[in-house]
């Protein structure tokens, strides 16, 4: 059942993708950017609707009332395609760093370009760093809320964090505060793996760390507070009624928990 359920939201999934960018792209690019919000947004919800309704795939996040106003760094776990865009509903205006070649992808493309993304080079990575700061700052002066994935790439769940001092730089540079989210998306929508598990994502938005903090004690601080976050949503999955497959980082790391399953 699993199966039959994971390929009928993939196909729903892309093709939901496909009709509502060919649907909605006149209203989107004569729209202001602010306003075309709304399509992407939309998009993101019906994917949780159709993830919840066929694939038995449902969410729950709490902490909401953490989200500040005005701009700041967001800083999810990213474990899973999930978490790119899970989250889009909650934040006013964010801005991506994301990598240049998905700018060179037709329509989808120039959805990104339409909201003002900062495309780099990660082949550069001196470089890449100078465009980023100054794309975020621009961000942070017109209010916008930057995403950051602390890690620069999914991680499976229960694996060993290894967190980039990039976010820590941006953090020192920019001087707003950065709003940890911890999730256990990818039990449920594993990384590279077409399998849509069912079940609950639970979703953690804690308090934001405010700035003015050393970079290293910032980044001390983001990794403690968003792994002890998320391994409690990992063991909280695991011991459920109806505990999705744990892949061998999650069993490794809920064996260093002392949680036997």
């Amino acid at each position: 059942m699993t199966i039959i359920r994971s390929i009928i939201f993939n196909v729903l999934f892309y093709l939901n993708l496909i009709v509502q960018m060919i649907i909605f792209t006149p209203y989107y690019f004569l729209s202001p950017r602010k306003q075309a919000w709304a399509i992407p947004k939309n998009w993101a919800r019906s994917n949780l609707w159709l993830q919840k309704v066929f694939a038995d795939t449902d969410m729950e996040i709490e902490g909401l009332e953490n989200i500040p106003d005005g701009p700041y760094i967001c800083a999810p776990k990213h474990q899973s395609f999930w978490d790119a865009y899970a989250f889009l509903p909650y934040i006013a205006d964010p801005l991506y760093i994301l990598k240049r070649e998905l700018m060179w992808i037709p329509l989808f493309g120039w959805y990104i370009q339409k909201m003002k993304m900062v495309p780099i080079d990660r082949g550069k990575r001196s470089t890449a760093m100078k465009t980023a700061v100054k794309g975020a700052r621009m961000a942070v002066s017109s209010g916008r809320q930057l995403m950051i994935y602390p890690e620069g790439t999914r991680t499976s769940p229960g694996a060993p964090p290894a967190y980039k001092y990039g976010v820590a730089h941006i953090y020192g540079e920019l001087g707003v505060p950065v709003l940890p989210i911890a999730h256990n998306a990818g039990l449920y929508w594993p990384r590279r793996k077409f399998l849509r598990h069912p079940g609950v994502i639970r979703c953690r938005i804690l308090p934001p760390i405010q700035p003015g903090m050393d970079n290293d004690a910032f980044l001390k601080k983001l990794q403690e507070v968003t792994e002890a976050a998320c391994d409690e949503l990992l063991v909280e999955a695991a011991t459920s009624a109806n505990p999705p497959p744990m892949p061998p980082t999650a069993v490794r790391r809920l064996k260093e928990l002392g949680v036997k399953i």
